[in-house]
């Protein structure tokens, strides 16, 4: 029996809506934000059109809200007798990002056996300090930032962890593109062009004036130095080291680099967008020397922004020195391409060993020093991450 001419229209029609609705499909988007290991297949194979856009534009999505409370909660659970191998990450748009530590490609049972280990460290320097004269000059080693957590609340831990969670949520953007940028990751939507190339830079650049650097106060301020430098260099006014101690949470057993990066952007403009955006704290694990350079030079040149050194201080990586130190803070300020394979990175140094111990040599604030002594010292501390 034939179709009426009625019945013909709306089976075209029907036939028509599904083909649509094929076709829109790959547009919708998806509540549940696959973990780095699932993401990775569709990272290394080529990016379709139906990707975009692939920035967060500052915001903190339903999927991130959701995963923050996950990591929050957890870390309820754990209570004060957390121990170090119980590291905590969430996952904002296939990037990872673990407390304390910062954004890092390390799984986050990598991560807790990271701070084991350097907690199991940190115990054996304590107890041999006093006869091999290691210096702490202020940075939260991995004892100190267990203890720290310890003492907190419940109420204040999770408000502490969901402050730190939602900033970095916001600024995931600002790791896909570095990573991109020095790194060579593709972004999906392939808006980035050409990244500038280490040849392309200029042989020579240098941000800050040395008049806007003094020495720490206190044998554990270097955080407190490195802010006071980094907000002077923005406001052209110094405040005492006081202020960014009491800023930082500084206690005698140092000041974390989290908090750092959470003082910088919240004193200066540097993290405006015609500079570096947010500042975010980096795992370098993953970085050879030269991307780690390119950094410093993206950073330095292209930004008009300091960088948050975080070294160990031991003679090996720096001549100047008379006795070893613990993991410290910096300001990175400059660098030199040379022509015989040794850049030099220019930074402002706190510690002067000699303000403590007058038999000690004076160590200048202004300093240039091999980038690769640099790098190395900064892959020698447990967390190898830096602010930028």
């Amino acid at each position: 029996m034939a179709r009426s001419p009625i019945h013909s229209r709306r089976w075209q029609l029907a036939l028509c809506a599904l083909a649509l609705l094929l076709a829109v499909a790959p547009f919708v988007p998806r509540d549940a934000e696959p973990s780095p290991a699932a993401a990775a297949p569709a990272a290394a194979a080529a990016h379709t059109s139906a990707e975009v856009d692939w920035r967060t534009h500052g915001r903190i999505t339903p999927a991130m809200r959701a995963e923050i409370d996950r990591v929050v909660e957890t870390g309820a659970l754990t209570g004060r007798r957390a121990v170090a191998e119980a590291a905590r990450c969430a996952v904002f748009a296939r990037e990872r990002y673990c407390l304390g530590l910062g954004w890092t490609t390390a799984s986050e049972a990598e991560v807790g056996v990271r701070l084991a280990e350097a907690g199991q460290d940190a115990g054996q320097h304590g107890r041999r300090a006093a006869g091999d004269k290691v210096e702490r000059t202020g940075d939260l080693d991995a004892a100190g930032l267990l203890e720290r957590r310890r003492r907190m609340t419940p109420t204040e831990r999770a408000a502490a962890d969901r402050q730190e969670l939602e900033a970095a949520a916001r600024a995931v953007d600002k790791v896909r593109l570095l990573r991109a940028e020095v790194q060579g990751r593709p972004l999906p939507d392939g808006t980035l062009g050409r990244p500038k190339k280490a040849r392309e830079h200029a042989r020579r650049a240098s941000i800050l004036t040395s008049r806007r650097s003094r020495e720490q106060n206190q044998t554990y301020w270097c955080g407190p130095a490195t802010a006071q430098s980094i907000v002077w260099g923005w406001r052209k006014r110094r405040q005492d080291q006081r202020v960014w101690a009491e800023r930082l949470g500084t206690t005698r057993a140092g000041t974390a680099i989290t908090d750092l990066v959470r003082v910088v952007n919240n004193n200066t403009g540097y993290d405006r967008k015609a500079y570096a955006d947010d500042y975010v704290v980096l795992d370098i694990d993953d970085f050879t020397f030269r991307q780690w350079f390119r950094l410093m030079m993206r950073h330095i040149e292209d930004y008009r922004a300091p960088v948050v050194l975080h070294p160990v201080l031991e003679k090996r990586f720096y001549p100047y020195l008379d006795d070893d130190a613990s993991g410290h803070f910096q300001v990175g300020r400059g660098f030199k391409r040379t022509g015989d394979g040794d850049p030099q990175l220019g930074y402002f140094e706190p510690w002067n060993q000699q303000r403590f111990d007058p038999s000690e040599p004076f160590i200048d604030r202004n300093q240039w020093h091999s980038a690769y002594q640099q790098y190395r010292a900064n892959q020698a501390h447990f967390q190898h991450n830096l602010g930028v």
